[in-house]
């Protein structure tokens, strides 16, 4: 039996889950301490909006983290997401460059 791959997993749940829950941290209250609209916040935790350097710097001032580690799970999730939307029909319309 083969086993689909679970889906992959969006920053903002990971922000959720691991850092906001933990520490007791609404998303109004996140979104007022690092100077956010709590709009965007709650786009970023249900994702539908990314995490992009400037919120990453914020984000790791607040949590006491690393730009890289909020950039680094975006750029995994993008990745994640190609790969399984569209890696099929790339595979098919890229050609690999040949050594001359």
């Amino acid at each position: 039996m083969t086993k689909k791959p679970l889906p992959p997993i969006p920053p903002g749940e990971i922000l959720l889950e691991e850092y906001m829950k933990p520490n007791g941290i609404s998303q109004n209250r996140l979104a007022r301490d690092i100077d956010l609209g709590p709009a965007r916040v709650n786009d970023i935790v249900h994702g539908r909006s990314a995490i992009t350097a400037p919120i990453a710097l914020r984000l790791a001032k607040y949590f006491g983290t690393t730009p890289e580690l909020w950039m680094n799970l975006q750029a995994g999730y993008e990745l994640r997401r190609a790969r399984a939307e569209g890696w099929p029909k790339i595979e098919r319309r890229v050609r690999v460059l040949a050594a001359e």
